[in-house]
């Protein structure tokens, strides 16, 4: 949570840098000297706005979490899980709300904004963005809905106690293996391959290991959104993206001029 803080804090800062700017001439030059990278880090965001809009999200959903009375995060959490009762009782609701939330109170906030920004980003430049939504929904609403099957076999058989059809289900992590593993599939050469293994373990071992049903729903989840990227690939392959100094050039060309810069 700190360095969230300090991003806050950081855009905070600048845009107050900005608004001195307009009467202040040493804060305009200082303004037009980060502007270059401000417009780059202004590209790299719009260059895949669902990725980061959904980051936003779960970012805010985290902060609520952190400052809310534990009590009531877990019957919150629990009502909009995707378990077996909420499945039946209302599954577009709960397959919705499910994902907004980061597991375990938000635990993990910074290893999920890196791999989303980072990968689910890159995924997103590459495939664009509804193409990229789609393989997320496949990940989350498919995995969620065959390990819900799986939960029901298992409290059928006796291989699981009942009370596994209320337990707390949420997070952010069915969406993000999905998009991990379309990424997998258009990286240049030896990346895909050590991203194949990276991403191989990161599922696989905890099914070996501990067996959980949760584990056991991230490896379809990744399944579902790798099927999903290969369906969406043999329809129309991926798109070549604007490299982000060519599309920071052609924002800067459309923003109006800092505070203080010359007039043509």
């Amino acid at each position: 949570m700190i360095t969230v803080a300090v991003l806050l804090a950081v855009t905070i800062l600048w845009y107050l840098l900005r608004a001195v700017a307009r009467i202040f001439a040493p804060a305009a030059r200082l303004v037009r000297r980060l502007g270059r990278w401000t417009g780059r880090l202004h590209a790299w965001v719009l260059s895949a706005p669902a990725t980061f809009a959904y980051c936003a999200i779960f970012t805010a959903s985290t902060l609520v979490q952190r400052a809310a009375p534990p009590r009531l995060i877990t019957v919150l959490t629990t009502i909009q899980s995707t378990n077996l009762v909420g499945l039946h009782a209302k599954p577009i609701s709960v397959l919705v709300a499910s994902g907004l939330w980061v597991a375990d109170r938000g635990a993990g906030l910074i290893g999920y904004l890196a791999v989303f920004t980072v990968v689910a980003a890159y995924a997103e430049r590459r495939y664009g963005t509804p193409r990229l939504v789609l393989i997320g929904l496949a990940g989350h609403v498919l995995g969620s809905l065959l390990t819900a099957v799986v939960e029901l076999h298992a409290i059928r058989t006796g291989a699981a106690p009942r009370s596994l059809a209320l337990s707390t289900d949420v997070g952010v992590s069915y969406v993000m293996v999905a998009c991990c593993a379309a990424a997998i599939l258009v990286l240049p050469g030896w990346l895909r391959v050590a991203g194949a293994v990276v991403l191989a373990l990161g599922v696989l071992a905890p099914v070996l290991v501990h067996g959980t049903i949760w584990d056991l729903g991230h490896l379809l989840a990744t399944l579902c959104g790798l099927g999903a990227a290969l369906l969406l690939l043999a329809i129309r392959p991926t798109r070549v993206p604007l490299p982000v100094d060519d599309l920071a050039a052609r924002l800067a060309v459309r923003r109006p001029p800092h505070p203080g810069a010359p007039r043509p």
